[in-house]
């Protein structure tokens, strides 16, 4: 029988504040242990939370950037569980009266575009952290607890089951992290936990509407953690339904070093969570004023951003997508062409030998001025300098940021052109090359590549390569 995978994801988002959701400690990344706690993001008797004005425009501002529909009054409730790195013994969440409802992402799989709509997008509190003394919790003797993170202010973002293989839901993941990074609302640093992801998946017979048993799978830290770990459950799952058994509801752990998927329980369902309205906190009411004011504040949304960039500047597709994903270099890139009409070319260099300088010398595209860059490419283009020369000084001009017209007259790089100049030059290197001179004439091209590289290094590059082929052929044939 041929199955169909159903995949829903659940999606942490740490917001980009710099105090907890409902106190005032810190959030900053890497603090010693147990240091950013108080009374209330401890669960400490007589404590009280108090919102995180910051943490609910950011969660708004993400929900509007997934075109969710914002709820004008949305309620907090505590979802009771018991766990060590939860002190309180329950979760200040959203559950009946989500923030938002709604929403959708649309990606390209193949070349086809598909929407992923999303069911709702509610705030949390973030609970506290376990070091394990082992490689994972299955292989520890013990654990220790850190409540630095127990209160930091979470959106998750839940989507429809419409997600139909491991490949589709890293494809959504990388697109929606765009999406946030565009909005400002978190840094999505995986590494660092800013952005987390669980997972639901089943198996039901092709062309069937009806859900099959889903497992939930978690501890997945990659992108392509994420497209591994699916697939390897979806094939798990096939092959207990083949064999005639049947799919327990339970979660899974993905193990990353052995590459399987690992249960670790049973799968709790809302009820156990025994949810109630938060006692200690009033509905959270938004003035549509509010909601209007941040929604003119959007900026510009990737997908948005690619469009234009074909358009505005007859960039190929697989530009757009580049100089979209990596904002930063977008930037740039339209900086860059404030002053620069030549934009394929100028695209050419950016993605090219630009980002392999970067990469060569650890620097950022932050730390490049646009317009030394346009002017290196002006130089080039008024033949003041050939295309190899213009990658030394570029390489000069990404390590310290000289202007590139200033390195051309102290190093005295400037193009060496005209016979009159040349002419000398290649009358010496055919006299000292009199055996590659002739095998040129006897029809040996690959004999003239190397009289232009004698005289291009007779020269320290500042020939036209092309000039001096020429006159080569010229000379020769006289």
């Amino acid at each position: 029988m041929a199955y169909e995978v159903v995949i829903g994801l659940e999606i942490h988002l740490e917001l980009q504040t710099c105090s907890k959701l409902f106190c005032g400690c810190g959030t900053a990344f890497g603090q010693e242990p147990n240091t950013n706690c108080c009374p209330v993001c401890l669960g400490l008797p007589g404590s009280l939370p108090v919102f995180n004005r910051r943490a609910i425009e950011l969660a708004v501002t993400a929900a509007l950037a997934l075109n969710g529909d914002i709820q004008e009054e949305s309620r907090f409730d505590r979802k009771n569980y018991f766990y060590p790195d939860l002190p309180k013994a329950y979760q200040i969440s959203q559950f009946e009266r989500p923030l938002s409802r709604g929403g959708c992402l649309q990606i390209e799989v193949d070349g086809n575009r598909r929407e992923i709509r999303l069911e709702r997008i509610h705030l949390e509190e973030e609970a506290g952290k376990l070091i394990h003394s082992g490689d994972s919790i299955m292989g520890s003797e013990y654990s220790l607890v850190d409540y630095n993170r127990a209160g930091i202010p979470l959106l998750e973002i839940v989507t429809a089951p419409d997600i139909a293989s491991g490949r589709e839901a890293r494809i959504f993941l990388e697109d929606l992290r765009s999406v946030l990074l565009y909005s400002g609302a978190s840094d999505c640093k995986m590494e660092e936990g800013s952005l987390r992801c669980d997972a639901n998946i089943s198996l039901r017979p092709a062309g069937s509407e009806n859900l099959g048993t889903k497992t939930e799978v978690k501890n997945m830290n990659s992108f392509r953690s994420v497209e591994m770990a699916l697939n390897y459950e979806a094939e798990r799952q096939e092959n207990i339904l083949a064999a005639g058994g049947k799919i327990t509801q339970e979660t899974c752990h993905w193990d990353e070093e052995k590459k399987i998927t690992v249960p670790l329980r049973s799968k709790e369902g809302s009820s156990d969570y025994r949810y109630f309205p938060e006692p200690d906190l009033l509905p959270l009411a938004l003035d549509s004023s509010f909601i209007k004011n941040i929604a003119a504040s959007l900026p510009e949304m990737p997908a948005a951003r690619r469009e234009r960039l074909k358009e505005q500047y007859g960039l190929s597709s697989k530009e757009a997508v580049l100089f979209t994903t990596n904002r930063q270099l977008g930037d740039f890139f339209e900086a860059a062409a404030q002053t620069y009409s030549s934009y394929k070319n100028l695209a050419g260099w950016v993605q090219g030998d630009l980002m392999y300088q970067l990469r060569e010398s650890g620097r950022s595209i932050e730390e490049i001025d646009p317009l030394r860059f346009v002017e290196l490419l002006k130089l080039l283009d008024k033949k003041d300098i050939n295309r190899p020369v213009a990658k030394e000084l570029l390489a000069e001009m990404v390590l310290n940021g000289t202007s590139p017209e200033k390195l051309v007259k102290e190093k005295s790089l400037g193009r060496i052109s005209g016979s009159d100049r040349l002419q000398p030059l290649i009358e010496q290197v055919i006299a000292e090359n009199p055996a590659a001179a002739e095998n040129y004439r006897r029809g040996k091209d690959k004999a003239l590549a190397y009289l232009v590289g004698r005289a291009m290094a007779l020269t320290a590059g500042r020939a036209d390569p092309g000039e001096l082929t020429k006159l080569f052929k010229e000379q020769i044939s006289r």
